[in-house]
């Protein structure tokens, strides 16, 4: 399947996540900070470019959402077909 969505695109979205998240919550970058744990700047350059360490990004993550959600990337799905025509039924 083609897809024209890239990891850049994700970036962004998640840089955009995190700011959104911030300013519904009425946090400022200081208060994000001291919850978080990440340092001012780094928030500051998150914001504007996207660019973070996955670490960094998760206690971001932990600090204005649900990281359980992040967690159930990592999970298989253990259901695989055993025949055709359970391939088929599910198409």
């Amino acid at each position: 399947m083609l897809n024209l969505y890239t990891a850049f695109d994700v970036q962004m979205e998640l840089r955009d996540f995190i700011s959104q998240s911030r300013k519904l919550n009425k946090l400022s970058v200081e208060e994000l900070s001291t919850r978080s744990g990440v340092p001012y700047g780094t928030i500051r350059k998150f914001e504007t470019t996207g660019n973070i360490s996955l670490r960094q990004f998760l206690m971001l993550y932990e600090a204005v959402g649900n990281l359980s959600k992040v967690r159930t990337l990592t999970k298989t799905d253990n259901e695989q077909p055993t025949s055709i025509e359970e391939v088929l039924k599910n198409a």
